[in-house]
């Protein structure tokens, strides 16, 4: 009998154990916001693809490069701010933070997704093996270290933020087109008021690390984050239109991207109008809806 309840107990302690690992490289790898870049890249793949020249291996190999890449980046983000990340309770949890996992691990971790990631996107032209390491350097080393010292950094983060949308269409085209800098623009500008929204939001934690993310020049919540979110929207409005001019995709997925983007200009002049976590809240969720929305209807319209 002891028996038995000796081998449960290890069952249970091997398989909590499995878990914890598990959900230790999910928050290591930020998965989340790399199944995020993973479809961002798909689906500018699929809108730029000629139908006749669509390709699952080609979709296969794309998705798992772009997630190694992000994956690694995030890992190595993790690593540079891992005694931050204690000082956030959104964060805390994280497996460097805590120190159930080694630097050595992550850093040794990072090292074989960044060559592996980029290897795979080099089988469809040098240009995506390009932008991808463009990426995950310009994320890891340049964004990271600029978050504690100037608000400059989302400017920053939002390059590598939009690669993917570009890299998804030079793995078609082979070279960066007019296509690719219009997805890359939506896929851009669209990050400045969903970032500002969620740092809003998550202000004290953010204020605790040392990370000035807010566009006011003291970095406090005022009435500049929400006009500078206005005006980020309006020109995404203007932007968005880029795929119908350029005969990629038609009027209805135009139109789509305007009502869209509209709402998206409404919840930012919300938050000018009331600079409230409320207003923030709201315009954050709805910048959740609206780049899936959006790639969604370009590539129904394409298809």
């Amino acid at each position: 009998m002891n028996n038995k309840v000796q081998i449960r107990t290890a069952q249970a302690t091997i398989f909590g154990g499995f878990q914890q690992k598990l959900n230790d490289y999910k928050m290591l790898f930020k998965f989340r916001l790399a199944q995020l870049v993973v479809f961002s890249a798909v689906m500018a793949y699929v809108i730029a693809v000629p139908v006749a020249s669509f390709s699952w291996i080609a979709v296969v190999v794309l998705a798992l490069g772009g997630f190694l890449i992000t994956a690694a980046a995030n890992t190595l983000n993790q690593v540079l701010e891992r005694d931050y990340d204690k000082m956030m309770k959104r964060t805390a949890d994280r497996p460097l933070a805590t120190g159930r996992m080694t630097v050595s691990e992550a850093v040794m971790l990072a090292g074989f997704m960044s060559l592996a990631g980029i290897t795979l996107l080099a089988l469809f032209n040098p240009w995506t093996a390009l932008l991808g390491t463009i990426s995950l350097i310009s994320y890891a080393f340049v964004y990271t270290p600029m978050k504690r010292v100037s608000s400059a950094a989302v400017t920053i983060g939002a390059i590598p933020g939009a690669l993917p949308m570009a890299i998804g269409v030079v793995a078609v085209q082979g070279e960066i087109t007019s296509l690719a800098l219009a997805l890359f623009g939506i896929q851009f500008l669209w990050q400045f008021p969903h970032f500002w929204a969620i740092a809003w939001v998550a202000h004290e934690d953010y204020t605790n690390a040392g990370f000035r993310l807010l566009p006011s020049k003291d970095g406090e919540r005022n009435e500049q984050t929400g006009l500078q979110s206005f005006i980020y929207s309006i020109m995404l409005l203007i932007i968005s239109w880029m795929p119908y001019f350029l005969g990629v995709t038609g009027i209805i997925s135009a139109i789509v991207l305007t009502i869209i983007g509209l709402a998206y200009a409404w919840y930012s002049w919300d938050l000018y109008k009331k600079c409230t976590v409320e207003a923030a809240r709201k315009l954050m969720f709805c910048s959740f809806f609206y780049l899936p929305i959006a790639l969604i209807a370009l590539v129904i319209d394409k298809v």
